[in-house]
């Protein structure tokens, strides 16, 4: 998986990619910076307009991008919390809250924007139990997560 961090076996034009640590590690393993995407600081975004040629094989090969039909990533988590008693929903939104401490206002607004999408009393309950008045959430913005 690492080979290509040996100059011999390096390809002429760099390439990125999401491999940490592994056999032949002889880098820097990208140091702190993160690994994933989406995320809160626009590295790692997809290259929409670059894609591999399609291909043959047992007919046409190519890329299929799974978000293309798919504008319900809420959906599930909305019936499931449709499915809680107040109790359920009460516990939920204060576990949702203890666990976000320590980070940052930014993932906060994020996490309630997601909740409120799956269900609006959702983002409103953790909202109240972050104390982030839920008119300061901003719903129509991605926060840069998917640009």
């Amino acid at each position: 998986m690492n080979h290509y961090q040996i100059p011999v076996n390096r390809s002429k034009v760099e390439s990125n990619h999401f491999h940490r640590d592994g056999a032949m590690r002889i880098d820097g393993n990208f140091g702190g910076s993160v690994h994933y995407n989406p995320n809160s600081y626009g590295m790692w975004k997809d290259q929409n307009g670059l894609t591999e040629p399609a291909y043959d094989g047992d007919g046409p090969v190519d890329h299929y991008d799974f978000r293309e039909d798919d504008d319900h990533y809420y959906e599930q988590a909305g019936k499931l919390f449709s499915l809680m008693k107040d109790d359920e929903k009460q516990r939920l939104f204060e576990n949702t809250a203890r666990n976000m401490q320590g980070t940052t206002l930014l993932v906060q607004k994020r996490h309630i924007r997601h909740c409120y999408l799956a269900a609006p009393a959702y983002g409103e309950g953790v909202a109240k139990a972050l104390g982030i008045p839920i008119k300061d959430v901003d719903m129509n913005d991605t926060y840069g997560a998917r640009g």
